[in-house]
């Protein structure tokens, strides 16, 4: 799957999210979400969970920090079914991690999908979203 584009939408007071009708139709109605990197959620189709889950399962796990990883990104995973209108349920852990009040930035980001809270996107201090110029020097040490 690829995702990509980005959306400005919120949560309602269930805690649930519509998912934009665009990510929606490459989601197929089941999707799993976890806790992402920099305080934000992924969302996975289940083809791409699979493919995720396989690399992560040659991991060695006599080591302590592969064990911690898979321990403290596997818990957080949740299988969501969209319902008739396209909306998955935040559970509230993860809801805490990612700062979610409300107001949401949801992303296309390659393999998955992102989940911001608009204030922790938006905020000046951010340093999670690349300036013009460090976008131009990525693009050129990987010859784009």
């Amino acid at each position: 799957m690829l995702f990509t584009g980005s959306y400005q939408n919120s949560i309602d007071s269930k805690n649930r999210l519509i998912i934009p009708a665009k990510y929606r139709d490459l989601l197929g109605g089941q999707c799993m979400l976890v806790k992402g990197f920099d305080c934000c959620l992924y969302i996975y189709a289940m083809e791409d969970w699979e493919v995720l889950v396989n690399k992560i399962a040659v991991f060695k796990q006599t080591d302590r920090d592969n064990r911690t990883f898979i321990r403290k990104f596997f818990s957080s995973a949740v299988k969501c079914d969209l319902d008739a209108q396209g909306r998955i349920l935040i559970p509230q852990q993860l809801k805490d991690y990612a700062h979610i009040n409300k107001e949401l930035v949801t992303l296309g980001a390659m393999d998955k999908i992102e989940i911001w809270a608009a204030e922790v996107m938006n905020d000046e201090d951010n340093d999670n979203m690349m300036d013009d110029e460090e976008f131009v020097k990525k693009l050129e040490i990987y010859d784009l």
